[in-house]
């Protein structure tokens, strides 16, 4: 075999592993300095508040990054509870509808029995009665299995209702010892911002530092992009479904609109877990005209999402609306619904590595002999 052949593979193969490794290295250091990444993720966001409190106007740099956070984790907080106080008010609204509809729902079942169910039961009845008794026999043998493998799955759903319950109850002592670490780590990152990044700076060489200035940069602004898309998204959805409801004069129009574009952002739930409770408590109430237009509406709002995302998120992060497209779909077949948020993301990933020669200049490595 040739000489610069076989060192070409060879090197092809130290740069495979060495990704391979890497990768698994930067999960596992991830799992273990997680908050650390989030309190730099934090400092990063606040940095440039904490400069304009420090440098404009005078303040220490202590008290600054202090200042900062109790803004920034305030508003988050705020917003928080407002969408909490919005969402009890707007469930104690539904549950007294619910108690006032009440005996309209429960006559409209009676009647929807009466009229459908019950003269579809006993035409079964009588088809069932005519039939030989091994038919009959094999019918009952599977409406039983039905009957158990119903049961079976509704203990299995219990137990992961439970099970997660317990879980979340037992996960909050973490939780607020993970948010003790982010809020100290954050506020120590903040305050040495300057001193860790020229000691960073001293520690990679020159080329590293140029790739990751590079990677940095463009990573920065695809997740301000991808952030600024996503909200651009969600205000579309809230921006409908308020016209919409206000179009059918719905109450709290604006506090569900609200709701259902936070929903929006959820992945395996989206608008549905609003729209489809609710067309189906409102079919029931028998206000067929009103789960029309409710319907009417989740149809609008999925067919505004499905055609504007792709367009949105490649116009904000600066992709090929196709690229786009194409990752999303990829993602979503890998993934699911969380593949939405990462084929993006690796899209975005691969991406900046390209603008920053990475791939050109491992291909040049590669290529290269041992001697250089």
């Amino acid at each position: 075999m040739n000489r610069n052949l076989l060192y070409m593979i060879l090197r092809l193969i130290f740069v495979i592993v060495a990704t391979v490794v890497g990768f698994y290295a930067l999960l596992y250091m991830s799992g273990l300095i997680y908050p650390f990444i989030i309190a730099f993720a934090f400092a990063y966001l606040i940095n440039p508040v904490v400069n304009f409190l420090n440098q404009k106007l005078q303040f220490p740099r202590a008290l600054a990054v202090l200042v900062s956070l109790i803004l920034v984790f305030g508003a988050i907080v705020g917003l928080v509870t407002y969408l909490v106080t919005e969402a009890i008010s707007a469930t104690t609204y539904l549950l007294q509808l619910v108690t006032v509809k009440l005996p309209d729902i429960v006559a409209f079942a009676e009647q929807f029995a009466l009229n459908h169910i019950m003269p579809l039961y006993d035409d079964l009845i009588s088809k069932f009665n005519h039939l030989g008794e091994p038919q009959r026999h094999t019918i009952t043998q599977n409406i039983q299995n039905l009957g158990t493998e119903a049961t079976t799955q509704m203990k299995e759903l219990l137990t992961a209702i439970i099970s997660g319950l317990t879980n979340f109850i037992s996960a909050l002592p973490t939780t607020l010892t993970v948010l003790v670490f982010v809020l100290l780590a954050t506020f120590f990152i903040s305050y040495d911002w300057h001193r860790l990044a020229q000691k960073v700076r001293k520690f990679l060489p020159n080329r590293v530092h140029g790739y990751g200035k590079t990677i940095f940069v463009d990573l920065r602004k695809a997740l301000f992009g991808f952030v600024k898309a996503q909200l651009t998204l969600v205000s579309m959805t809230t921006i409908i479904v308020l016209i919409g409801l206000l179009i059918l004069r719905v109450p709290y129009a604006i506090t569900i609109a609200i709701i259902t574009g936070v929903v929006d952002l959820l992945p395996y739930l989206g608008t549905g877990a609003v729209f489809v409770p609710w067309v189906i408590y409102v079919f029931f109430t028998g206000d067929t005209a009103f789960a029309i237009g409710l319907l009417i509406l989740y149809i609008v709002v999925i067919v505004q999402r499905q055609i504007m995302e792709p367009k949105v998120l490649s116009s904000n992060i600066g992709l090929d609306p196709l690229a786009t497209l194409i990752a999303l779909f990829v993602g979503f077949k890998l993934f699911g619904f969380l593949g939405l948020i990462i084929g993006p993301v690796t899209l975005v990933l691969l991406n900046t590595l390209h603008k920053a020669r990475v791939f050109h200049d491992l291909w040049k490595y590669i290529k290269g002999s041992p001697s250089k």
